[in-house]
């Protein structure tokens, strides 16, 4: 029922919308949960400035960060409801929408962060943006977090079996609880803001994250190893209302797709920036040992990581797998 009234209100608020762009700028919000300073959010004010400079006098484009607004467990709502017209949450979010959107929580499956570019600019990719418009959801775009990689509070993190009996903080899905499982590994869903006092008191003993995450979190700090494994994606997806997005003039909506596209290069490439600057400035700290993995490590956490694939094929589709694994060639 609650679906029901949101996209109710979302075409209440599509026709208000549209009604008050003949008589002034038609306002847009952006709203997310991080911090400016990040990618996601110097994304979303360069969206801001491209669009405005795009449309102007038709659109102004207002930005809330750091859930000003909404947090993680109201905004998809409030994007139904019409009071925001753009967010842009985990993809692992999305799993109650479409089990298609598990792909990116599979382990192993995309070899670095260009593969992850490949797949999502092909085909494939773009239609799982789509895949979510019968809930009135459309994505618009990825943005980069970055690629995973996995931490322990032990000495040596090589081998599937380092991990055995050990607690890692996981993010909120079904696939990431289990591929922990699959390890012999105990995984706990914990809120982000919790896990650096949980590592340092041993509530947990590893994560998984993005070097920039685990920088700006000063996780290794709590850390004895990292072990770049690369072993998985945190990304976004920018989704608006779709009844929104489709009942706009066609110009204002051709001018927000260009912004979006200039955005999404911009914060990616950040991403990818800030990835590659804050795996070195962890180096130099000297607090963690950065492990590497050789390819016959890798093979051995693959391997271990087959079940977890089996599990959830099903859901997610034998083909869309496939086509994500070409992106690595």
């Amino acid at each position: 029922m609650r679906l029901a009234a949101a996209i109710a209100a979302g075409a209440v608020a599509l026709s208000f919308s549209v009604g008050a762009y003949a008589q002034g700028p038609m306002v847009i919000k952006f709203s997310h949960v991080v911090a400016e300073a990040t990618p996601k959010g110097q994304g979303a004010l360069k969206f801001k400035e491209i669009a405005e400079k795009l449309l102007p006098g038709k659109v102004q484009v207002q930005v809330f960060p750091s859930s000003q607004l909404f947090g993680d467990a109201k905004e998809v709502e409030a994007l139904l409801l019409g009071d925001v017209q753009f967010i842009a949450p985990s993809l692992s979010k999305f799993d109650r929408y479409t089990k298609k959107i598990q792909l990116y929580d599979l382990p192993f499956l995309f070899d670095d962060i260009e593969a992850v570019d490949r797949f999502q600019q092909s085909k494939d990719g773009q239609d799982l943006l789509s895949a979510m418009k019968n809930r009135n959801l459309l994505g618009l775009a990825y943005w980069h977090n970055g690629m995973k990689q996995l931490s322990s509070n032990r000495d040596k993190l090589e081998r599937p079996e380092d991990v055995k009996g050990l607690k890692f903080r996981i993010q909120a899905s079904d696939v990431l609880e289990a591929q922990f499982r699959a390890l012999g590994a105990n995984p706990q869903k914990m809120a982000f803001s919790e896990v650096y006092q949980a590592l340092q008191t041993g509530v947990v003993d590893g994560q998984e994250n993005t070097w920039s995450n685990m920088y700006s979190q000063k996780f290794y700090e709590v850390q004895k190893t990292i072990a770049n494994t690369n072993h998985g994606v945190i990304d976004y997806m920018v989704v608006t209302n779709a009844k929104w997005w489709d009942g706009l003039p066609e110009d204002v909506r051709k001018g927000l797709k260009q912004a979006m596209d200039e955005a999404t290069a911009y914060a990616n490439k950040m991403a990818n920036d800030f990835n590659e600057r804050d795996r070195k400035l962890i180096a130099d700290a000297g607090k963690a040992k950065i492990q590497a993995l050789t390819k016959e490590d890798v093979a051995a956490w693959r391997k271990a990581m087959e079940p977890v694939w089996q599990k959830f094929e099903g859901d997610i589709g034998k083909d869309l797998i496939q086509a994500a694994l070409k992106s690595n060639q």
